[in-house]
Order: C-alpha cells, then sequence, then structure tokens
C-alpha cells in the first residue's frame, strides 16, 4: 500500500492507527477527488467572475450557445441538459434575461410553447467566458502533462459511465 504525505495521507495514516479493523484506502482516491474538486471549482469560478457570471449562469449561457444558431431551447431541454429543477431554472433564466444576454419568446405561432434563446449580446459574453474558459482548463491540465491528462480522462469518463450509464 502507497502512503502519500499529504493531508488526505495524513488522515488516512490518523485513520488506520484509530480503525486498523477498516481498509481505508478508499479514502485516499474519493478524499483526494473530492478536495481536488472543491479547488478546481474555485479556479473556475474566478474565470465565470471576470466575465459577469456565476457558475450556474455559464452553464445555462454555454447550454444554448452550443444547441447551435438560432442559440435556443424550450426551457425543460435546458433544464434537462444543465441538470437544473425547473425553480432552479427560473432563477437563473430571470437573471440573465434582466441583463439581456438572453430572451424568452413563444415558439413558432404556439403560444403555449416557450423557447430560450441566447440575445446577441449573450452570445458574445459565452463566447468569451468560454475561451477564457478553455484556456483555463489548460492551465489546469497542463499541471499533470498531457499523457497523464488522457490516462486521467480515460479512467474517469469509464468511472461515470458506471453511475450515469453512458
Amino acid at each position: 500500500m502507497t502512503e502519500f504525505d499529504d493531508r488526505v495521507g495524513r488522515i488516512q495514516a490518523a485513520w488506520r492507527r484509530e480503525r486498523p479493523d477498516l481498509d481505508v484506502s478508499p479514502q485516499g482516491v474519493i478524499g483526494r477527488l473530492h478536495r481536488l474538486a472543491a479547488h478546481l471549482t474555485a479556479e473556475l469560478e474566478v474565470v465565470y467572475a471576470r466575465h459577469g457570471l456565476s457558475e450556474g449562469e455559464f452553464d445555462v449561457l454555454a447550454t444554448l450557445r452550443r444547441a447551435g444558431d438560432p442559440f435556443e431551447l424550450a426551457p425543460s431541454e435546458l433544464a434537462d441538459q444543465t441538470m437544473v429543477t425547473t425553480g432552479g431554472m427560473t432563477k437563473r433564466l430571470d437573471r440573465l434575461g434582466a441583463r439581456g444576454l438572453l430572451s424568452r419568446r413563444a415558439a413558432g405561432g404556439d403560444g403555449r410553447r416557450r423557447v430560450v434563446a441566447l440575445t446577441p449580446e449573450g452570445v458574445e459574453v459565452i463566447d468569451a467566458a468560454f475561451a477564457d474558459h478553455m484556456e483555463n482548463g489548460r492551465r489546469l491540465l497542463d499541471q499533470l502533462g498531457a499523457s497523464d491528462a488522457r490516462d486521467l480522462e480515460e479512467l474517469l469518463a469509464r468511472w461515470l459511465a458506471h453511475h450515469e450509464g453512458d
């Protein structure tokens, strides 16, 4: 068993001492992933904030942008693709709409069906924010090196498939 001299490794060592009857090796992976996720989220949020966006608002704008021209989706499609509750989605849409980054309107003559669409200003904001987001992601992954990053992506994709069924 490999022991690492980092915060998680010290926690594991303490648990091994206190509970030698338990295998605490899962904590090595899960604990580090949990801590790393918090660090990465903080690094990503700095970029979003530079564009006046929260993480959730970035997600909404990015989802509309990658839908392709005319950059619109039904609110239910948007909620499904961002895995946000309809209540949470409404708040995000209200904030982004108030800033002029998206609009809501009836879909193609059907007054009952609505769509959410990026405005030209919304396209401009998300294009700039996404470019900065990708540059930031590259900076973060360069800490690993190309080969390790590819290996990690493959491992994470396989593991995530177990949970998401993809």
